[in-house]
C-alpha cells in the first residue's frame, strides 16, 4: 500500500506527459433556486441512452447506490477524506464504517445534477454533467457525462480534501454476476481505463428488462489533474483508503471476474487531493463514457451510434470529449440557466422543475445513430411498458421537446417509420405501431405485428402519424420528408381515417393497459385533426383542390363531434355511454396546428370540467378509473392556454411528483387517489410536458434561432 502524496509522484500513468498538474483555482459556484422545488422520484446522473443510463434513487445521496434505470445496482461509491477523517458520499459504501456525509441538497437542471455537501470547514459539490444539447448533435452524440468535484473552504482557513470515485465494471453487463475484463488503454490525453463484457453478445438479443453485454465502459481522467488510478477489489480498496488514505501499489489483474461478487468486486479507483483556502477552491474532473461499437440493427444491418459522423476512433472522440470541457461547461450552464427561466415564465417555478427533471429523460430514453448512408435515427425504446423500439404511439407524446429544441430529431423518429410502412414488410392500410423491440429495428412486434390485424392501433397510429408529418412540416419550415411521402402512406391513412376515423370501432388506443374501446370520442377527436392536419400539408403546397375533401370532412365531423360527445357541461368518453368522461388530450393540436376545428368553447369546457375532477394526485385518465398519464395531464392543462386552468390543473401532478413512494426515474402511469407508481418508468413521453413551452411563439422562435 501506498499513502495518496507517494502515489501521485510515482503514478506514470496519471502524471501529465509535461510534468504539469493542474492548479487550484478561485471558484465561483453556479446555483439557482427552481430546482429544489420538486423533489425528483430519481436523479439522473448519466443518461445517454437506453443502455447508458444511470440515477440516484434517493435525494439522500449514501441511501442507496446508484442504478441503471431498470434498478440493477451500478456499485458506484464516492469518499472523501477531510483534513484525514473519512466520508462516504456516494452510494452506501457497505464495505466501510467511514461516516457518511449526507448531501444538503441536489439540484436537477436539463443537462447537470449538482450534489452539494457541507461540513463545518468546506462545502463540496459534485457535478454531473451530460452534454445533451439539441440543437448541437455533435456534442449530444458524444457517450460521455462529466464528473466535477469542487471544494471551498467555509470557516477561511486551509483544508485538503482527498475525493475518491469507486466504479464496478456492471455497466458493461446485462446481469452483475457476469464476467467482465479490464485494462489500460494508451491515450494522448487521458488516463484512460475500462471494463468490458468478457462474453459478449453485440446485437443477439432483444428486450425490455434489459441491459448492453457488449462493448467497454470507460474511465478517462485527463492527465492534467495528477489524480490517481487503480484496479483494486472494492473492499479491501476502500478499507484501506478510509483507515490510511492508502491505494495499492499495483493494479489488480486476474480477470476476468464477476462484475459483482460480495468480497470479491473488481472497481476502477480515481482520486485527487483538493487543497482549497479563504482564497481559492480546486476542483478535477473526470469522465464516464461507453463505446458500444456498433448500437442498434435497423432492416437487418448493424449501425454505429451518431458520434462516429464526427470522429474516427473512440480515441479521437474522447480527446474532443477532455479538450472542450471548458467550453462545454460553459455552454450547459447558459442554456439550462435559459431554458429553467424560459420555462418558469410560461409554467411557473414548479413547471419549470418538472422540465429539468424530464429533459435529459427525454432525450436518453433514445438512441441516436447514422445509417450507412448518413440518414439520421433516433429510436426510443418503450422502458418498461414492453420494450418496443420506435413505437409511434411513444414518438407522437414525445414530440413537444423535440419540435422546440430541434426538429430534426423528431424526422429521426418519423421517417424510418415512413419507410417501413412504404416498404413491402407492410401489407395493411393503416399504420404500424413500431419497428422491433429494442435494439432490434427490423420490423413490428406488437399486437398481430406484420401478420394480422389482431391488437393493431389503425385509427391511433394513423392519426398519430398524420399528426406529427403536420407537426414537422410546421415547425421545421416546410419538412421534405412530407413530400416524399404525401401521396403515398399520408394519403392511405388519410383515406382509412375517412372510412373509419369518426366513430372508432372496438379497438386499442395508445392508453392499451385500458383495454380495447369502441366509439372512443378522444380517438375520434385525433382522427378529425389529422385529416386537417392533411388538409393543410396539401394546401400549404398549393394544392387546394386536393385539401377540400379532406378538410371539407374535418370540419363537418368536428360539428357533428360537438355535438354527439357532449354530455352537458364536458363530453362523453364514448358516443353511445352518457354520464361518462375522459381527457381530451389531442385537442392541443387544434391550436397548436392552427387547424381551427373546434370552436373555443369546447376547450374552455373541457378544462373546467377537469377542474371539478381533480383527486389529491392528478386529474384521472378518464371516468373508469383513478389512475392518470403524466404527459396528457400536462396536454390537458395546456388546452385553453389559460394559465390560471394550467396551474390548477398542475398542482395536484407536483403534489405527487413529491410523494410518491416508487424511487426510480419519472413515471407517467399513477395513481391519483394515493400517490403510488404503476407502472412505466424512464420512457421518452416525458418529452410532452414541453408542450406548454411549445404553445409560445416565441420561445419556438429563440430556440429556432439556435439551430442556425
Amino acid at each position: 500500500m501506498i499513502p495518496l502524496p507517494a502515489l501521485v509522484q510515482q503514478q506514470n500513468n496519471s502524471a501529465s506527459p509535461n510534468g504539469v498538474a493542474s492548479k487550484p483555482t478561485k471558484k465561483v459556484f453556479y446555483i439557482m433556486s427552481t430546482a429544489s422545488l420538486l423533489r425528483a422520484p430519481a436523479f439522473p446522473l448519466v443518461v445517454h441512452d437506453p443502455f447508458f443510463s444511470y440515477w440516484l434513487p434517493s435525494e439522500n445521496a449514501t441511501a442507496a447506490f446508484p442504478c441503471h434505470w431498470t434498478g440493477t445496482s451500478a456499485r458506484w461509491d464516492g469518499e472523501v477524506r477531510i483534513d484525514g477523517t473519512p466520508y462516504i458520499f456516494l452510494g452506501r459504501g457497505i464495505s466501510v464504517t467511514a461516516a457518511r456525509l449526507k448531501n444538503s441538497k441536489i439540484e436537477v437542471y436539463p443537462t447537470r445534477t449538482i450534489l452539494t455537501y457541507e461540513t463545518a470547514e468546506i462545502r463540496m459539490r459534485i457535478t454531473y454533467l451530460t452534454p445533451a444539447l439539441p440543437h448541437d448533435l455533435e456534442v449530444m452524440s458524444r457517450p460521455a457525462t462529466y464528473i466535477t468535484a469542487e471544494v471551498e473552504s467555509l470557516d477561511g482557513k486551509p483544508h485538503r480534501a482527498e475525493v475518491a470515485f469507486y466504479y464496478s465494471g456492471t455497466a458493461c453487463v446485462d446481469r452483475i454476476y457476469d464476467l467482465v475484463n479490464w485494462g489500460r488503454t494508451s491515450h494522448p490525453d487521458c488516463d484512460l481505463c475500462y471494463f468490458t463484457a468478457a462474453r459478449p453478445h453485440m446485437l443477439e438479443t432483444c428486450g425490455d428488462d434489459q441491459r448492453i453485454d457488449w462493448g467497454s465502459f470507460y474511465i478517462a481522467v485527463p492527465y492534467k489533474y495528477n489524480a490517481v488510478t487503480r484496479f483494486v477489489n472494492e473492499q479491501p480498496a476502500m478499507r484501506a483508503f478510509t483507515a490510511d488514505g492508502f491505494f495499492p501499489a499495483a493494479d489488480r489483474n486476474d480477470h476476468p471476474k464477476q462484475a459483482y461478487r460480495s468480497g470479491d468486486t473488481p472497481t476502477f479507483m480515481v482520486c485527487r487531493a483538493l487543497e482549497c483556502s479563504a482564497e481559492r477552491g480546486d476542483e478535477y474532473t473526470h469522465i464516464l463514457a461507453y463505446d458500444d461499437i456498433r448500437a442498434l440493427e435497423y432492416m437487418e444491418c448493424k449501425v454505429k451510434a451518431a458520434w462516429h459522423k464526427y470522429e474516427p476512433d473512440f480515441n479521437t472522440m474522447l480527446s474532443k470529449v477532455a479538450a472542450d470541457y471548458d467550453r462545454v461547461r460553459a455552454l450547459a450552464e447558459d442554456y439550462d440557466a435559459t431554458f429553467m427561466a424560459d420555462a418558469a415564465k410560461v409554467g411557473g417555478e414548479k413547471y419549470a422543475a418538472l422540465c429539468a427533471i424530464s429533459f435529459r429523460q427525454a432525450i436518453g430514453a433514445h438512441k441516436l445513430a447514422y445509417t450507412r448512408e448518413g440518414k439520421l435515427l433516433f429510436f426510443s425504446k418503450e422502458n418498461f411498458s414492453n420494450g418496443c423500439i420506435a413505437t409511434v404511439d411513444v414518438t407522437y407524446p414525445s414530440a413537444p421537446l423535440f419540435l422546440l429544441t430541434n426538429p430534426a430529431l423528431l424526422r429521426g423518429m418519423v421517417e424510418p417509420l415512413l419507410d417501413y410502412a412504404a416498404g413491402p414488410a407492410w401489407k395493411f392500410d393503416f399504420a404500424p405501431h413500431d419497428l422491433g423491440t429494442y435494439p432490434i429495428a427490423n420490423g413490428q412486434v406488437y399486437g398481430g405485428g406484420e401478420e394480422s390485424e389482431e391488437r393493431q392501433m389503425p385509427v391511433e397510429e394513423c392519426g398519430n402519424l398524420l399528426l406529427l408529418a403536420a407537426m414537422l412540416d410546421q415547425y421545421d419550415d416546410g419538412d421534405p420528408m412530407v413530400d416524399k411521402f404525401l401521396d403515398t402512406v399520408l394519403k392511405q391513412w388519410a383515406s382509412y381515417l375517412l372510412e373509419f376515423g369518426f366513430d372508432p370501432a372496438d379497438q386499442l388506443c395508445t392508453d392499451d393497459f385500458a383495454g380495447k374501446l369502441a366509439h372512443n370520442v378522444n380517438l375520434s377527436a385525433k382522427a378529425i385533426l389529422a385529416l386537417g392536419a392533411y388538409a393543410k400539408l396539401l394546401a400549404s403546397r398549393g394544392r387546394s383542390a386536393d385539401a377540400a375533401p379532406y378538410r371539407k370532412a374535418a370540419e363537418e365531423w368536428a360539428k357533428r363531434w360537438v355535438v354527439e360527445a357532449a354530455d352537458g357541461d364536458h363530453t362523453r368518453l364514448t358516443f353511445d355511454n352518457p354520464g361518462t368522461w375522459s381527457q381530451k388530450y389531442n385537442l392541443i393540436w387544434d391550436r397548436l396546428l392552427g387547424l381551427g376545428l373546434f370552436p373555443a368553447e369546447v376547450t374552455q369546457k373541457e378544462a373546467a370540467w377537469y377542474r371539478k375532477k381533480l383527486n389529491t394526485y392528478g386529474l384521472p385518465l378518464d371516468s373508469r378509473r383513478t389512475y392518470t398519464k403524466l404527459d396528457w395531464t400536462v396536454w390537458c392543462a395546456t388546452l385553453t392556454g389559460d394559465r390560471s386552468d394550467f396551474d390548477a390543473i398542475m398542482e395536484p401532478t407536483y403534489r405527487w411528483i413529491d410523494a410518491t413512494p416508487k424511487r426510480v426515474p419519472l413515471g407517467d402511469w399513477n395513481e391519483t387517489v394515493t400517490a403510488d407508481h404503476i407502472k412505466f418508468q424512464a420512457r421518452s413521453v416525458v418529452g410532452g410536458v414541453f408542450i406548454t413551452m411549445l404553445a409560445d411563439p416565441e420561445l419556438c422562435a429563440k430556440y429556432r434561432k439556435l439551430l442556425k
